[in-house]
């Protein structure tokens, strides 16, 4: 069955709340990253999207020309530091596109309008992230369970699905035979042999902005692919199951719905002080002159 079709038979999500502000649901792309040297980048395709408590992320240097060894992509555990109000991510060495961690400090986060402002807490860089989706359905999907079909195999992948409107992100894993020769690999020097091409490119994290296409993928042959919607079945009111084709083998994909609502209101603006919001209507003819709406 279809997935949209499945999502008509079972409940929403009773509750949103999760281990994170709620303002940091949904689809971001950067803006900018600017260093501590004063070099700012604009051009580099980086996409964050969260669900309840999981994000997917993936930055390219390029649509379709960026280098396989230098792709990033991951899934992981959404973790948030209450008292310093620090975010950060548990990733698992298997779901992480690269061998190594990328980005190893927390994100201290500040919110206005449509932008999350990201500052490393040791100032070597700060992200503009925005806001890329009003309103629609908020989906959520973690794998958390592959089964090899014929061989009744559980195998250790990890994956997930989040729909934010008509933007979505979806992340498969490598095999785990797969897996166990690239984490051995330096993917800067190994990497670059023909034969490991492929291997590299089976982790697979797409975006799509249409619905429907996978627009940038660290996967060549995923780009400008549909994304599979179908051979959905409901396991119960919170789980998922998927069956699909990987390198020729039947898997099935069982996912726990981290969050389900049909029509969810994404942040697109803050809250200030009614003397600010004066300050900004007296002075708007000035302020607001050049101002739009920028995602």
């Amino acid at each position: 069955m279809n997935l949209f079709e499945i999502l008509k038979k079972i409940p929403e999500s009773q509750t949103t709340d999760g281990p994170i502000p709620s303002y940091l649901y949904g689809a971001f792309r950067r803006k900018s990253i600017s260093f501590f040297n004063g070099l700012t980048d604009e051009n580099t395709i980086v996409y964050w999207f969260q669900s309840r408590s999981f994000t997917i992320d993936l930055r390219l240097k390029h649509r379709t020309e960026t280098p396989a060894h230098e792709r990033q992509g991951w899934i992981g555990h959404t973790l948030w530091d209450t008292e310093q109000e620090l975010l950060s991510w548990q990733v698992a060495d298997a779901s992480n596109y690269q061998n190594h961690v990328q980005w190893p400090e927390p994100a201290k986060l500040h919110a206005i309008g449509n932008c999350i402002l990201e500052f490393s807490p040791s100032n070597v860089y700060v992200e503009d992230w925005r806001q890329q989706v009003h309103s629609g359905l908020y989906l959520g999907l973690r794998l958390k369970t592959a089964v090899d079909v014929e061989r009744g195999e559980q195998l250790n992948m990890d994956g997930g699905l989040i729909i934010c409107d008509q933007h979505v992100a979806y992340t498969l894993t490598r095999l785990p035979e797969i897996q166990n020769i690239m984490s051995h690999l330096d993917l800067t020097a190994d990497g670059l042999k023909t034969n490991n091409i492929e291997h590299i490119e089976s982790f697979e994290v797409s975006i799509g902005t249409d619905g429907q296409t996978k627009y940038y993928s660290t996967s060549s042959k995923q780009s400008d692919q549909p994304f599979n919607f179908d051979a959905f079945e409901i396991i119960d009111d919170s789980t998922l199951k998927q069956r699909t084709s990987l390198n020729g083998r039947q898997i099935d994909l069982i996912f726990d719905i981290d969050i389900y609502q049909p029509n969810y209101l994404f942040q697109q603006q803050t809250c200030t002080t009614p003397s600010s919001e004066h300050w900004l209507k007296s002075e708007e003819s000035h302020l607001l002159h050049h101002a739009k709406l920028t995602l």
